[in-house]
């Protein structure tokens, strides 16, 4: 019996910790498109012109 309980608050544990860096990968993404973005710039394009 206590190695179902023992099982089951593993399984929680792991789902709770799952989430959570599920959670944290997504406002990451999201801090980086608000920030400035790097550009590689062709000078090839600006001696054409």
């Amino acid at each position: 019996m206590f190695k179902f309980f023992r099982r089951m608050a593993g399984i929680v544990a792991l789902a709770m910790l799952s989430f959570r860096a599920i959670g944290s990968f997504l406002s990451w993404i999201e801090k980086q498109e608000d920030g400035p973005q790097n550009v590689w710039v062709d000078e090839d394009e600006f001696e054409d012109a």
